[in-house]
Parts: structure tokens; C-alpha cells; sequence
């Protein structure tokens, strides 16, 4: 067992994994205070104008993939690191996502209303 520790702790590609780590924990301070930003500008534009600004909606799309990306490289889940050593994740926004049935395979969730307007009315 002794051998397999100092093996590890000699191993460099898991000391230099924790400085990538250390880096992108204090990327997503940032981003989380650039989504602080996003949200009172998108806030104040809304309060204003009546309407969302469409480039802030894609840039906080494009944001939250970017974080989601962090936090899977950052937790092992990932060996790809994210921006700045990848592209800038791009994210469709909600209203333009395909259809689930056409290119996702992910489940998606039935409110008890909806799945009671799909059963029959059993008559007793």
C-alpha cells in the first residue's frame, strides 16, 4: 500500500489536475459574480423597456453551459477542460431547443395534471 500512495502522490498529472482545479474554482467566482451582472442588467432592462434583451439571454445561455462544464472538469466528471483551453460554449436558448424525441434520449417530466388528462375516466 505504501508504494501505490507514493506512487500516487508522485504521479505529476494529478498536481497539475489540482492546479486546473484551483484555476477554474476561481473562474467560477468570477463567473458567478459576471451572472450577478447578467441578471440586474437583464432585471433593470425588463423594468425599463418590457422586454428581455435578447443578446443578455444568449450570453447567459452561453454562461451557464460554461459554468456546467467548470463544475463537471472540476468534480472528475470530465477530462476536457473548459474555456479558455476549449471554445466558448455555445446554448440554445429554451424556446429554440429540437424537440427531446428528435435528438435527445433524456426523460422528460409528466406533471400529475398532465398524466391525469392522458388516462381514461375509469366509470365505476
Amino acid at each position: 500500500m505504501d508504494d501505490e500512495l507514493k506512487e500516487n502522490l508522485t504521479a505529476g498529472e494529478t498536481w497539475v489536475r489540482g492546479l486546473f482545479i484551483l484555476l477554474f474554482a476561481f473562474l467560477l467566482v468570477v463567473a458567478r459574480m459576471v451572472v450577478a451582472a447578467v441578471v440586474v442588467i437583464q432585471f433593470l432592462f425588463t423594468v425599463f423597456s418590457g422586454q428581455t434583451n435578447d443578446n443578455l439571454r444568449y450570453f447567459g445561455a452561453s454562461l451557464s453551459r460554461y459554468i456546467y462544464q467548470v463544475l463537471l472538469f472540476i468534480t472528475y466528471n470530465c477530462d476536457e477542460k473548459p474555456f479558455p483551453f476549449a471554445p466558448w460554449p455555445t446554448e440554445d436558448l429554451p424556446d429554440e431547443t429540437p424537440d427531446a424525441d428528435e435528438h435527445d434520449a433524456s426523460p422528460t417530466r409528466v406533471t400529475s395534471q398532465e398524466k391525469d388528462a392522458d388516462e381514461p375516466e375509469s366509470r365505476a
